[in-house]
């Protein structure tokens, strides 16, 4: 089984101007983040702009993924939504070969209560060949997925981790807490990943970590070796970077980033749109130091 321990990237989808998917940028940004350090990668969440991809497209986003990668890292597979048995049959439709676990966001905009939230998340995992890792990102979504509902969920055998990105670090104590030994916390705030990880969490689902992959990662495994002065050292490198990535949008903010590193461009598809001219400015300066 995969190891869940370190630091994940959040990978985007580039795009060229005429909006079409740029496959050569998307090589080269999988390629900076293993030459540098991340220990896993994640395909088609939030930060890949999934929810503006055609089925095809995100089946050729795997593939370029796969291919790029080379076995060379662990890579996982975002796959939500808020229609329990829609997600079932993408579930059931998708060849994950090449895949170690599949990251399904809470249900979002319709706000089921703590129960359907449990009920969603168990037909999953009973139907996922891959181990499943929950997502709580109550800012998103809508909805928190309580302490409580999340321990629960880690009972299931086939639940092995969650990415948690409420921002509610008692809740976050609360589960690592009570957590089953071989469940994981990851944290979802990159702003957050050097306190969670103080308390116990086993790692991150980072955005920042495209631009800065060494720094970020080798925080995380600063982190995990006990090197805590080192890992609070690299936390406070980039902990503004980490805050204004989000600032006017993601992930408008990190794209600006990747181009001026020269991996990217920063084309997004709508309803998203660029951030503020200002904010371009200070994301690029971060860059360049």
């Amino acid at each position: 089984m995969m190891n869940f321990k370190g630091a994940g990237t959040a990978l985007i989808t580039p795009f060229k101007s005429d909006l079409t998917i740029d496959f050569d940028a998307l090589t080269r940004i999988v390629n900076h983040q293993i030459e540098n350090g991340t220990n896993y990668l994640v395909a088609l969440g939030t930060t890949g702009e999934s929810a503006t991809l055609s089925a095809q497209e995100k089946r050729d986003v795997m593939d370029c993924i796969i291919q790029a990668n080379g076995n060379r890292v662990p890579l996982v597979i975002g796959i939500g939504g808020n229609h329990t048995q829609a997600v079932i049959e993408q579930i059931q439709s998708t060849n994950f070969d090449g895949f170690s676990a599949l990251l399904s966001v809470s249900p979002y905009y319709n706000k089921p209560n703590q129960n359907g939230i449990i009920a969603h998340y168990k037909s999953i995992a009973d139907h996922s060949p891959l181990p499943v890792i929950l997502y709580n990102v109550p800012g998103r979504t809508g909805s928190n997925m309580s302490a409580t509902t999340q321990l629960e969920l880690a009972s299931h055998p086939n639940i092995v981790a969650t990415k948690e990105a409420s921002g509610n670090m008692e809740q976050i104590m609360e589960i690592i807490m009570n957590k089953p030994t071989d469940f994981h916390v990851i944290s979802g705030d990159d702003a957050l990943t050097f306190p969670m990880m103080a308390i116990g969490a086993s790692g991150v689902i980072s955005v920042i970590n495209h631009a800065f992959p060494s720094t970020f990662s080798g925080m995380v495994n600063d982190a995990l070796e006990g090197r805590w002065n080192e890992a609070k050292s690299k936390h406070y490198q980039i902990l503004k970077a980490s805050q204004k990535i989000f600032e006017d949008g993601s992930p408008g903010g990190i794209k600006v980033m990747l181009n001026q590193m020269g991996l990217c461009e920063t084309h997004l598809r709508a309803p998203l749109f660029p951030v503020n001219s200002t904010l371009e400015n200070e994301l690029r300066q971060l860059v360049v130091g």
